[in-house]
C-alpha cells in the first residue's frame, strides 16, 4: 500500500510517517518510481506504537516493542527489552502517583485552613452587580446620570 492509505489505515498522517522512517522505526520499499510501498506488517508496527503513544510513553520508548514484531514476534511484548520498558514505564507512573497523592494531600489541607477560616453566620453579598431597589439592570453610564437619557 502507498503511504496515504498507510496514513489513513493508522489513523495518522503522512508526514508522521516520514518522522517515523527518519528515526528508523518504519522502513519503506521503495517501487521502481521511487514510491513508498507498506504492508499489514508496517500496519501493525504502526498500530503498536499508536497504542504505546497513547499510554504516554516517549517515540523512543516504542523501539524495542517495534524491534520486536520485526523480529518475529507475535506481540511487540514478547520480549525482553519490552518488558524492561514496562517495567521503567510503571516505576515513572508510580512515582507519578506518589506526587499526585502529595500534592492532593496539600490541597485538601489547605481546603480544611480555608474552610475552617471562614466567617460563621449568613454569606457575604457582593456588592458588584448590586442596584438600588434590586433591580437587575445594568449600571447607568456617566451620560444617562447626566441626562436622564438611555441609549
Amino acid at each position: 500500500m502507498r503511504i496515504g492509505e498507510l496514513a489513513e489505515r493508522a489513523g495518522t498522517t503522512t508526514r508522521t510517517l516520514r518522522y517515523y522512517e527518519s528515526r528508523g522505526l518504519l522502513t519503506a520499499r521503495r517501487t521502481e518510481r521511487g514510491h513508498r510501498t507498506y504492508d499489514e506488517a508496517d500496519l501493525r508496527l504502526l498500530r503498536q506504537i499508536r497504542t504505546l503513544r497513547d499510554f504516554g510513553f516517549e517515540l523512543e520508548e516504542t523501539r524495542p516493542f517495534v524491534e520486536c514484531l520485526r523480529a518475529g514476534h507475535p506481540a511487540g511484548d514478547s520480549c525482553p527489552a519490552s518488558i524492561e520498558v514496562y517495567r521503567r514505564k510503571l516505576d515513572e507512573l508510580d512515582g507519578l502517583i506518589e506526587q499526585l497523592r502529595t500534592v492532593r494531600a496539600q490541597v485538601g489541607a489547605q481546603l480544611l485552613r480555608a474552610e475552617a477560616e471562614l466567617p460563621r453566620g449568613p454569606e457575604p453579598r457582593c456588592a458588584l452587580g448590586a442596584h438600588p431597589g434590586g433591580a437587575d439592570e445594568t449600571d447607568e453610564t456617566d451620560e444617562t446620570r447626566k441626562t436622564g437619557v438611555t441609549a
